[in-house]
Order: structure tokens, then C-alpha cells, then sequence
């Protein structure tokens, strides 16, 4: 409310009260201010004490082997993330906020945790992919070391070079070549 506005009402409501009633002269200035700052105290919102937070178990015991206690609830879990989500639209760092839990707190069980990283390490994620150059150097040094075996082989079994024969043979047919005349 505005500063004159606040003044008119306190002064209507000051003077009916004291046209209504016996108020003695040395009270009205007590009863001016308390009616002032009752008016002034409308124009604000007092916010409502938060309720003392109390979880559904205790933080230490909602860490299991094989399931998470939501403080929430008090229901058992293996993963809190989803549940969080669906049910109260919080994420990790709300729940942890909250609760006043360390960043490092799961939501996950530590045996479900265990579970997929072995699943996740037998079917190879995680590995850094080979680099090109990695690949490029056993390649070349690999030729040089097999050539001295290729011709020991190929001197045991003369049947090898056939193969390369018909592979060449399976290329692309060429034209026959027209013959040279010499004219003099």
C-alpha cells in the first residue's frame, strides 16, 4: 500500500475506535502505532515455517547391499533415480539437497551397481577404441617378418600360386591387343 494510503486508513480506523470507545489520551499514541504496523504487516506474505524434515529411516541404514531405502517413503529400491522422478518430480541433486546427503551418496545399490559393471565389462564397454596409427604399425612390420615364411612355404607347396592365378584370371577381361605392322 502506499504510504498516504496506509495513513488515512490507520487515522479512520484510530478515530472510530476512539469515538466508540473510552480510550484515555496517553494511549492513543500506542494505539496509532499498533494499528499502523498491523495495517503495514497485511501488505506482506509471511512465508509458513518449513515442517522439520524427518526421513522415513534413517541415513545410515538406507544403504544396503542389495537395495537403496528411499527417505521419502521408506521403500526398498535397487535404482532411486526413476522412482524420484515418477513419483515426486525431483532429481538426484533435489533428493540430496533435501536430505542433506554428500554428492558422492548412490542411487543405486552397490551390489546391483556391481552386477552391470561386470555385464557391462564382459560385453566390452568401456574400452577405448584401437587408433588407426595403432593399427597401421603392426600391419607394416607384419609383412616384412611373413615374407622369409611365405617363401618357405610356397618352395613346400608349389599348389598356392594356382590360387592367385584364378584370381587374377577373375578379373575384368581386356581387349585383345591389335598387332603392330611395320610399314617401310
Amino acid at each position: 500500500m502506499a504510504d498516504d494510503t496506509l495513513l488515512d486508513l490507520t487515522a479512520d480506523i484510530v478515530a472510530s475506535h476512539v469515538a466508540n470507545n473510552n480510550v484515555a489520551v496517553g494511549d492513543i499514541p500506542g494505539l496509532i502505532k499498533s494499528v499502523h504496523g498491523a495495517l503495514q504487516g497485511l501488505g506482506k506474505v509471511t512465508a509458513e515455517p518449513e515442517p522439520e524434515l524427518k526421513p522415513a529411516v534413517p541415513i545410515r541404514s538406507s544403504v544396503k547391499p542389495d537395495y537403496i531405502v528411499s527417505l521419502e517413503s521408506g521403500k526398498k529400491m535397487k535404482m532411486l533415480k526413476r522412482y524420484l522422478h515418477t513419483s515426486y518430480g525431483m532429481t538426484p541433486a533435489d533428493y540430496r539437497k533435501k536430505w542433506g546427503l554428500p554428492a558422492d551418496y548412490p542411487m543405486v545399490a552397490p551390489n546391483y551397481a556391481e552386477q552391470r559393471k561386470a555385464l557391462a565389462v564382459k560385453i566390452g564397454l568401456g574400452r577405448k577404441p584401437k587408433t588407426e596409427t595403432a593399427k597401421a604399425a603392426p600391419a607394416k612390420a607384419a609383412p616384412a617378418k611373413a615374407a622369409p615364411a611365405k617363401a618357405a612355404t610356397a618352395k613346400a607347396a608349389p599348389a598356392k600360386p594356382a590360387p592367385a592365378k584364378a584370381a587374377s584370371a577373375k578379373a575384368a577381361p581386356t581387349k585383345p591387343r591389335a598387332k603392330k605392322t611395320t610399314e617401310a
